[in-house]
């Protein structure tokens, strides 16, 4: 019901903000029927046509709230996207199948070149489109509340830890009563950005218990657990498990009614997943691309009080030029109102959090600047 709710206020507030930007521009169209009259939103904001896009299961809730306002209202357009997992979008954008690309984690220095040569030999840039905080999600009979340190995440995960009273996770928890349950971990068994975000937090700030590269792919030295495609599956199978155990983006994990542990920080303290919690870390995220390149890099040992620590920033991957005529007016169209501050105002309540102004300012004004 939320998600259905919510849906209805953001395709209100764009309707809203079009329909006001078309009634102080010259460059109108024809009134729309039933309209008495009133001007139909300018080409610049609305844009007939189809896109095809996939990637990130991670931002796949933001993103179809964004094409169900978008398409409410503009009339003619569509917008196509599969939550494939950012490994998969990334190869289609490459191949010239999907007209951008969703992603939790930036091209590779491999796929750079391959992405430019895709945009004509323009450079394809990174649009930093949601923060998704990553929930370390949990089924355990008779516990609702737990804490974990990064270094009992990595034991967990790696398969060192695989009872719920082993000392380690009973260290975090004083006081909690903890059943001697096998742990059940599960992990992507596709390609994903969220996987790599979250192993290369693991890496970070539990390099002597996680000896892995983050990466894509889940580490295949690793036995064990049950491995699940896309976040959907992984927090499907945590909710129908007792004793599992389990990380997904948070619009998942509330999707999913799961309980969220919390993780420690850098600060030492057992932090929260909310959404202001992941905004403290991305508040001391630097923007690393240059010019309308906007990659940017997470301190994932934050010490900032109160910052809850693993967060990843999800991208829509696109030509920064070179895109063919009969897509540009969309794709500017579509990836504008997803950086408006109306397109983020829409986070909150699908469990994400916007993007600080002054990063949502700088992709606003990328996107305006694709040719």
């Amino acid at each position: 019901m939320k998600l259905h709710r919510q849906g209805a206020l953001a395709c209100l507030a764009l309707t809203t903000v079009l329909a006001a930007s078309a009634c102080g521009s010259d460059n109108t169209e024809s009134a729309a029927p039933g309209g008495g009259g009133a001007s139909a939103p300018p080409a610049a904001n609305c844009a007939t046509g189809t896109l095809n896009a996939q990637g990130s299961s991670a931002q796949k809730n933001a993103v179809a709230e964004w094409i169900k306002a978008y398409q409410t209202a503009c009339a003619g357009s569509t917008i196509n996207y599969e939550g494939s997992g950012s490994g998969a979008g990334i190869t289609a954008f490459i191949a010239g199948t999907a007209d951008f690309a969703g992603s939790d984690s930036a091209l590779k220095e491999d796929q750079q070149p391959k992405a430019d040569q895709r945009c004509a030999g323009n450079p394809a840039i990174h649009l930093p489109a949601v923060i998704g905080p990553i929930a370390i999600v949990f089924n355990l009979d008779g516990v609702d509340t737990l804490n974990l340190s990064p270094a009992t995440i990595a034991k967990i995960f790696s398969g060192k830890v695989t009872k719920w009273n082993a000392p380690e996770i009973a260290a975090d928890n004083a006081g909690v009563t903890l059943p001697d349950t096998t742990i059940n971990p599960v992990h992507r068994s596709d390609e994903s950005g969220t996987t790599e975000n979250f192993t290369k937090y693991l890496a970070k700030v539990a390099e002597a218990d996680w000896t892995y590269d983050a990466a894509k792919t889940w580490p295949s030295a690793i036995t064990g657990g049950t491995g699940q495609k896309g976040s959907d599956g992984i927090a499907t199978s945590v909710k129908g498990a007792a004793g599992s155990i389990g990380y997904v983006e948070m619009s998942f994990a509330e999707n999913s009614d799961l309980n969220t542990a919390k993780v420690k920080n850098g600060a030492g303290e057992y932090t929260e997943l909310t959404a202001e919690a992941a905004g403290k870390t991305i508040e001391g995220a630097k923007v690393t691309g240059t010019g309308n390149d906007l990659k940017m890099s997470v301190d994932y040992a934050t010490t900032t009080a109160g910052a809850y620590p693993i967060v990843l920033v999800t991208y829509e991957i696109a030509c920064s030029a070179g895109n063919s005529a009969d897509k540009l007016a969309l794709i500017k169209g579509f990836l504008g109102y997803a950086a408006s501050t109306t397109g983020q105002a829409t986070l909150l309540e699908l469990g994400y959090a916007p993007l600080p102004e002054s990063v949502r300012a700088k992709v606003e004004t990328a996107v305006a600047a694709i040719a």
